[in-house]
């Protein structure tokens, strides 16, 4: 457990002063950082780059606009893995006296920047499928379904190298969503395939298209939403801020809890500040050090920081009102 002690912003006049905890420092170990998803990323990207390469050939020889559009869904989902990856890669380095908290929210821009992607080029396939639905032309019916077929088990194999993470970042969320919403293109594609091998019905070739754009926008929404929100600092999802006011305002000898700001790091990790007033003074660093194990059990915060005032009136803290930051 690391303290520090400042001068110069003591309300009580002694140098109990300014106390800080900080939750990673306390002596357990907790889950910090991303887990190292790296091979996980290299296989999906070769799978998936030879697969685009697959599409693309035999989309052309089989006059497939869902192929075509299924290899270029593919291929931004390369290079959102190839986004993701880096971002990873960043949210490991260690915190330098340019980025004091590393660069962890890298995987939050990461996050944002392949929710947009996948909802543009979404948009692209869905544009194209429009103008070959009022043009239909014939289709090789026995390429497409093989060819999907592969892709089913290509893009459901590389979500699969995902699916444990996907809850507890949002960065792998984001490329689990990019997997699983291939796999479900390819599924259709298809099933569009068998139709039009017995029926002839090219039309369905540019409708599935469609409506699987319309199931990938559905699924990245919330994608958007969540990255969005923690770009702009916001509380992350799961974390009651009332819930947290009223552990801390409960802690022995505290009168008062101000300046509460909770945000998240990266993708991974969550920070929050407050100011707890106990006119008792600095409760010592075994009290705080509970306080950070407590945090991070209960509410997933990872990196509290904790500045403890007396509440003398002489030396009011200038962020007490709600509507300071």
């Amino acid at each position: 457990m690391a303290h520090h002690q400042h001068d110069g912003h003591d309300h009580a006049g002694h140098t109990a002063g300014l106390q800080q905890t900080h939750g990673h420092m306390h002596g357990h170990s907790h889950a910090h950082g991303p887990a190292d998803y790296g091979r996980a990323f290299a296989i999906g990207v070769a799978l998936n780059l030879s697969f685009v390469l697959v599409e693309v050939v035999f989309g052309v020889i089989g006059h497939s606009l869902a192929l075509l559009a299924d290899a270029g869904h593919n291929l931004s989902d390369v290079l959102a893995m190839l986004m993701a990856w880096g971002a990873t890669a960043l949210a490991r380095r260690p915190p330098s006296l340019r980025f004091t908290y590393g660069l962890g929210s890298s995987s939050i821009l990461a996050a944002l920047a392949n929710a947009v992607f996948l909802l543009v080029v979404t948009g692209g396939i869905a544009w194209e499928a429009i103008q070959r639905l009022l043009q239909p032309t014939p289709v090789d019916s026995g390429i497409v379904i093989g060819v999907a077929a592969f892709g089913v088990l290509i893009n459901t194999g590389t979500a699969l190298l995902f699916i444990a993470g996907r809850k507890g970042d949002l960065n792998i969320r984001a490329a689990f969503l990019h997997m699983a919403s291939d796999a479900v293109i390819s599924l259709g594609v298809v099933i569009a395939g068998i139709v039009m091998l017995f029926t002839h019905w090219f039309w369905l070739d540019s409708t599935v298209s469609l409506l699987i754009s319309a199931v990938i926008v559905i699924a990245t929404w919330g994608l958007l939403r969540d990255s969005t929100q923690l770009a702009l600092h916001g509380v992350p999802e799961g974390i009651e801020t009332q819930a947290v006011r009223a552990y801390l305002a409960a802690l022995p000898d505290v009168v008062a809890v101000h300046d509460l700001h909770i945000w998240a790091m990266s993708t991974t990790e969550t920070a929050l500040t407050a100011h707890l007033v106990m006119p008792n003074g600095y409760p010592g660093d075994a009290l705080l050090s509970q306080v950070s194990d407590e945090l991070q059990a209960h509410f997933r915060i990872d990196h509290p920081t904790l500045q403890v005032e007396t509440g003398d009136p002489t030396h009011p803290c200038a962020l007490a009102p709600d509507h300071r930051i």
